[in-house]
């Protein structure tokens, strides 16, 4: 027996030991998986924490214009704030009660603002404002949000974005700015039980693994947790694997983020359309896409149209498959019938509206992409290309899209007419950008055809430009003091010997020679011959320098033919030249950009005036005095029909073979300059003043012009000058004009008119003089009182002008002289 019981342990041993190793083996297997498990799900959870907690998104940078300010006298016409209204698209309603709404009743609006964040600190509120216009004024204004400063902005027009390289584009939207309506609709579509579960529906997952098993695709079942894990952290791929992933990642997520936070993250990242190259990311920019509003300005049937393309864009696409999406539509305002949260009324109410998508999305697309372009390469100076594709920027431009519009207008409407003129024309194309002078705040740029293709001519358009150039010639001159604005010039024919030992001889577009005329004339009609004669006496060096006080920054060659502008300067080039000119010699530098703020209204960049003195105020004071002679009488005289009580200033410029054809001009809010021409450079049989001219006086009829006003400096005195001598004169001649002079420059010569005049008048009043101490005389022997310091005379003499003479010492003589030497010259120049 105790054999057999040795025996029958022998035989059982291995075979526990088998069972034990097993046992261990599936222990450490199991406890191995644990730790993968978990190492695994640790790896999981620092995915969603790093992304979640840091940045979500690469967010766009927006770009708006600067917004219309509203005040009591500010000079806002009825057609400008329509326009407005019209660009941030406000519908009339006669209720006004929401947002984004306007009532008109005659000249008096009721406008329901929408509100706009400048910054952290600068915040427009919502607010209802009434104004009445009369004329082009605002006569009074009111509103329900009190303004300290009197002005109320109604908000800025969105122009265009920055957008990521991911080629992703939304507008996030805090949860508290979602309309609960939308977030009613989303549940009761998507995830009724989505403040109930923890990341995943059991029941959802099981019908994904049996289809998954089945060969069926997979389907439905997700909760909206899971669908923020697939969009936001994995791919659409339809595996097993990449389901289990999104259960176990939502159930992490919902284990650190509360249902508020996840859902906001959801209505911020689901795709819901596709423009173009970009796709339309989360319900804030959908509501824009498809029906060019803001979501709080929504109606029920519009956010369940939005929560119902969430299942599938493409296929409910409303463009393409209108009835796909209505049917769509529809089955989300039941959902919200069904759990309670429309009403039967309201649900007929919904269901009967048409969808109304807008044909053609704004979203996206720039209107107006000219300047646009500006603004990203003065923001590509100061900032990384990464930060303004992702940071979320918000930048506030100088654009006036009123402004903006008309120079649309303007430059389609002329260029076609001047292409139908002759061949030469037919491929003609045009630039034009305007500032206000002031400020140097750019308001309008137009630089590209229809469609933009990255070249701007408004600065990459680099051209001779012609005689813009000489009122800069022209300005030396009267800065030196050897000439003044009736000074003569002379206009013969002119040769200029050159250093490679030719010779230039330059000639006027008519031809003609025009012998010695005055400086203004000589601008006015813009004659070569003269304008090379002043500038050459003055040297290129000197051209140039003054050019570089200016502000032009291009390389500008040290030949004599830069007089006559061959130098190649772009549109904006010459606008800084010409906003000079325009603000009394103060140069600011022209700029597109108000400020930048980041996507925590912090400002990042504001602009203010950097200004500073170019040219002394007494000479650009007589220049403009010469440019506004250009509009009066010279080749600009067709820009008096904007009004000549404007006092407008400018100058045309033509190129050689009329290649080029140029106007630039200022009236005292807009300094604007036209270019005209063809790429290829060929000529185009157009002038300055047949070519640019038109378009820039179709532009500026356009707007509201302010007359030219220049402040008239210390230094400064009116005179009568003889036009074309420079000499004094006197208004009785015939050829004199009342022209500013510099006081420091006095003329000392006067003309021979003048001299007669003066020396007629001198004599006469001696005359008077003699005359009246006869009577003075005659006075006292009546009276009988002595007569001082008179000679004794017979009495047949007291009537003739030696009669009275009287005495007085050699001394004081001596000193009445000198003290008439001393004075004569001033008391002649006061009575010139």
């Amino acid at each position: 027996m105790p054999n057999s019981r040795v025996s029958t342990q022998r035989l059982s041993s291995p075979h526990s030991q088998r069972g034990l190793v097993m046992g261990v083996l599936i222990l450490v297997i199991i406890i191995v998986a644990l730790v993968l498990l978990t190492l695994y799900l640790l790896k999981l959870d620092r995915t969603i924490t790093n992304k979640f907690e840091g940045k979500r998104w690469d967010i766009p940078a927006k770009v708006y214009s600067q917004p219309l300010e509203l005040y009591q006298g500010a000079n806002v016409d009825k057609s400008t704030l329509d326009s407005w209204l019209e660009l941030l698209n406000y519908r009339s309603d006669s209720n006004y009660e929401r947002t984004g709404t306007y009532a008109k009743k005659n000249n008096t609006y009721f406008i329901h603002t929408r509100g706009f964040s400048y910054s952290a600190g600068d915040l427009d509120k919502e607010q209802v404002i009434k104004l009445t216009i009369n004329g082009n004024k605002i006569q009074n204004i009111q509103s329900t949000v009190p303004s300290e400063s009197g002005i109320i902005r109604l908000e800025p027009v969105g122009i265009g974005g920055i957008y990521p390289d991911n080629n992703e584009d939304r507008i996030v939207t805090a949860l508290s700015e979602i309309p609960q309506p939308l977030i009613d609709a989303l549940i009761a579509t998507e995830d009724r039980s989505f403040y109930e579960h923890k990341g995943i529906s059991v029941r959802g997952i099981a019908r994904a693994i049996v289809n998954n098993f089945s060969g069926r695709s997979m389907q439905g079942g997700s909760t909206i947790t899971q669908q923020l894990i697939k969009n936001f952290y994995l791919n659409s791929d339809r595996t097993l694997k990449r389901k289990v992933n999104e259960a176990l990642m939502a159930v992490l997520l919902e284990l650190h983020y509360s249902k508020d936070e996840i859902l906001q993250a959801y209505l911020n990242e689901i795709y819901l359309g596709q423009n173009g190259k970009r796709s339309i990311n989360g319900f804030g920019l959908a509501s824009q896409f498809y029906f060019n509003q803001p979501l709080s300005e929504l109606r029920t049937d519009q956010q369940a149209f939005l929560v119902g393309i969430a299942k599938g864009p493409s296929v409910y696409n409303p463009r393409r498959y209108p009835d796909n999406a209505l049917q769509r539509r529809n089955v989300v305002l039941g959902n919200m019938k069904a759990m309670g949260k429309l009403s039967q009324e309201d649900y007929d109410k919904a269901i009967a509206q048409p969808l109304k998508v807008i044909d053609k999305p704004s979203v996206g697309k720039s209107r107006f992409p000219d300047f646009l372009d500006i603004v990203k390469r003065e923001l590509n100076a100061v900032y990384y290309a990464d930060d303004l594709k992702n940071e979320g920027l918000k930048i506030i431009s100088t654009l006036d899209p009123i402004a903006q519009m008309a120079a649309d207008k303007a430059v389609d409407k002329k260029l076609s007419e001047l292409r139908k003129r002759s061949a030469k024309a037919k491929s003609l194309e045009g630039a034009l950008v305007s500032a206000n002078p002031e400020t140097g705040e750019l308001v309008a740029v137009v630089g590209s055809g229809s469609t933009f293709t990255g070249f701007n001519r408004a600065v990459d358009a680099k051209r001779q430009v012609g005689s813009l150039l000489k009122p800069v010639i022209y300005m030396t001159a009267l800065e030196s003091g050897r000439y003044n604005l009736a000074s003569s010039v002379d206009d013969s024919p002119v040769t200029i010997n050159l250093s490679d030992g030719s010779k230039w001889t330059p000639r006027n577009y008519d031809g003609r020679d025009h012998g010695y005329v005055p400086l203004t004339t000589a601008l006015a009609n813009s004659y070569n011959q003269s304008a090379v004669r002043l500038g050459n006496e003055f040297g290129v060096s000197t051209f140039i320098t003054q050019l570089r006080r200016m502000g032009v920054k291009e390389e500008i060659p040290a030949y004599p033919s830069v007089l006559l502008g061959s130098v190649n300067l772009s549109p904006m080039d010459m606008l800084g030249v010409y906003q000079v000119f325009a603000t009394g010699g103060f140069r600011t530098p022209i700029h597109s950009i108000r400020s930048v703020v980041d996507d925590r209204g912090r400002i990042l960049q504001r602009s203010g005036l950097n200004t500073e003195r170019s040219i002394p105020p007494e000479a650009n004071f007589m220049t403009n005095y010469a440019l506004q002679q250009v509009v009066k009488s010279g080749t600009a005289k067709r820009a008096q029909t904007l009004g000549s009580n404007l006092n407008l200033a400018g100058k045309t410029g033509t190129t050689n073979d009329y290649r080029d054809a140029w106007f630039a001009g200022y009236s005292g809010n807009y300094v604007s300059v036209v270019w005209v021409g063809r790429d290829d450079n060929k000529p185009i049989g157009l002038s300055g003043g047949s070519g640019a001219l038109p378009v820039w006086i179709d532009y500026m009829k356009r707007l509201k012009l302010t007359p030219v006003v220049m402040p008239e400096p210390e230094g400064i005195e009116w005179l009568w000058l003889e036009n074309n001598s420079g000499k004094l004169s006197n208004e009785k001649c015939p050829n004199a004009r009342y022209l500013p002079v510099m006081s420091k420059y006095l003329p000392e010569e006067a003309s021979r008119c003048a001299i007669d005049i003066y020396e007629q008048e001198q004599a006469r009043l001696q005359h008077r003089w003699l005359q009246d101490q006869q009577a003075q005389m005659r006075q006292r022997r009546q009276e009988g009182l002595p007569i001082p310091n008179r000679r004794v005379i017979p009495k047949d003499e007291e009537n003739s002008e030696e009669a009275v003479v009287p005495q007085s010492s050699d001394e004081d003589s001596g000193a009445e002289s000198e003290s008439a030497t001393e004075t004569w010259y001033d008391k002649a120049r006061e009575w010139f």
